[in-house]
């Protein structure tokens, strides 16, 4: 998913980054209203990890995006976070799959999916990305034109973080579960869509979100949780889960009732 954020007619402040693109005559908020465009690669079998950074890293390159939110894990749990099987940031939100010492996971199944991701943060790295280190301005505006960061997310967590039920598992969610979703997250954050979105597409919409606010320099737009990245013993360890938060404006809203 591509999510871009429109300006109102009436503002005159540029966003530093992707192009603006032709804004919906829906409702413009005091943000700006989010577009969110699906793109579809067709494979027909596995994708190989070089492969999937090289489409990634060449469509972030063409449309000018700095800032690539993933989900899945980017590194180890550091052998000395005081956790046994969990990163700092796993912990903290409760994750249901953990990311242990080198080789080990929670639970084992998640094993080959957790190597893949962490392959596919190395691999981007290789072509010049970096992940994201701080919490305090993540995009400076000095290399704001060359600055590109991978960013973790957890989406069950990020609807948790907006006040919103979480989207089940998609072996069992429903057709009425993800128009639920969807219509809540809508009504929350005003965002329009290229096609209806799927499990899949509506899990990186909900992921993505905070990605805009780094990308705009809005620490206060983001909830960044757990331990920056960094290398023991030959291995990337730990790293940031970041999380959407709600509009100021639902906040206000929420506290009157």
């Amino acid at each position: 998913m591509v999510l871009e954020r429109t300006r109102p007619a009436h503002s005159t402040k540029s966003l530093p980054g992707r192009p603006l693109k032709s804004a919906s005559p829906e409702a413009s908020t005091p943000e700006g209203l989010i577009t969110c465009e699906t793109i579809l690669w067709n494979d027909p079998g596995p994708i190989e990890v070089e492969t999937l950074a090289g489409r990634l890293n060449h469509l972030c390159a063409t449309r000018g995006i700095r800032v690539l939110v993933l989900d899945g894990p980017q590194a180890w749990k550091s052998p000395t976070n005081g956790l046994e099987h969990a990163r700092i940031s796993e912990r903290q939100l409760n994750t249901a799959a953990k990311t242990g010492l080198p080789g080990m996971v929670k639970p084992l199944s998640y094993r080959p999916f957790a190597e893949f991701c962490l392959d596919v943060y190395d691999a981007l790295c290789r072509r010049g990305w970096r992940r994201l280190a701080t919490r305090e301005q993540p995009v400076s505006v000095q290399d704001q034109s060359q600055e590109r960061l991978l960013v973790e997310s957890c989406p069950f967590a990020a609807w948790k973080s907006l006040g919103l039920k979480p989207l089940p598992a998609k072996r069992r969610a429903r057709v009425s579960d993800l128009a639920e979703a969807y219509g809540a997250l809508r009504a929350l954050i005003p965002f329009t869509v290229n096609r209806p979105p799927n499990h899949d597409q509506l899990q990186a919409i909900v992921g993505g979100l905070p990605g805009l606010a780094l990308e705009e320099r809005n620490t206060a737009g983001a909830h960044i949780v757990g331990n920056p990245p960094r290398r023991e013993e030959g291995h990337w360890r730990e790293g940031f889960i970041v999380l959407p938060v709600p509009p100021k404006s639902r906040l206000e809203l929420r506290w009157l009732h």
